[in-house]
């Protein structure tokens, strides 16, 4: 991706959580000199990737499989005390994040505002292995089965609760327009608990055609 392109998502992906009045920390809006002159602080924020998140999945079609996302908080395993993560997520309509699980991870997706998201999901015994079976799951405490690789549509308010080895898809519903999604869930790893079906990248290759609005997670190690 052009680091053009990252910065106009930025700017709007701001618009649309000061739209829906998701307010983030006032460390999300540092400059690199802010970065430089706060780092030994931040480094909480730094070593367990906190911040703007912005992937195309190594495929270079980001509205058609890409993600936004923004990292609020997150422990990190073996290292600290906080067993918990929260992220905030744009869906753009028929924009796909590809199926994958977390074999460590379990997650609460919630449907934060906007449009509706749309859910696939697959049982699976282990990583890469889409069982034919039915898939059983909870939305908002709710037990709930569909066939493999059947849809859930959560409209905003509702969510659903994706155990370890639950293959899942997202999407925005066409025609309902983009969607704030949140996730809560135990640590994020990127790095370690991130199975993708397909083999698709989690970070993409950042083409510097001009400086960043905002630092993304993946910038720490380059910028700082």
């Amino acid at each position: 991706m052009k680091r053009s392109e990252i910065n106009q998502i930025l700017i709007k992906s701001k618009a649309f959580m000061a739209e829906k009045q998701f307010c983030l920390p006032p460390w999300a809006f540092w400059s690199l000199d802010d970065w430089k002159e706060n780092k030994a602080s931040a480094q909480e924020v730094i070593d367990n990737m906190l911040g703007w998140d912005i992937t195309d999945f190594g495929l270079g079609d980001y509205y058609s499989k890409g993600l936004f996302l923004f990292t609020i908080r997150n422990g990190k395993l073996h290292a600290d005390k906080k067993p918990y993560a929260e992220k905030i997520m744009i869906v753009e309509e028929n924009q796909e994040t590809p199926f994958h699980c977390h074999v460590y991870k379990m997650e609460d997706i919630i449907n934060r505002g906007g449009g509706n998201l749309v859910i696939d999901l697959y049982a699976a015994k282990s990583v890469g292995i889409l069982e034919p079976t039915e898939v059983h799951f909870k939305t908002d405490g709710i037990s709930r089965t569909v066939p493999a690789g059947g849809k859930v549509i959560l409209a905003p308010g509702e969510s659903i609760c994706l155990e370890q080895f639950l293959y899942h898809r997202f999407y925005g519903e066409a025609g309902h327009g983009k969607v704030l999604v949140g996730e809560v869930s135990m640590v994020n790893d990127d790095a370690t608990d991130n199975y993708f079906y397909d083999g698709v990248g989690r970070f993409p290759v950042i083409e510097e055609d001009e400086l960043p609005v905002h630092l993304l997670v993946n910038d720490y190690a380059n910028f700082l």
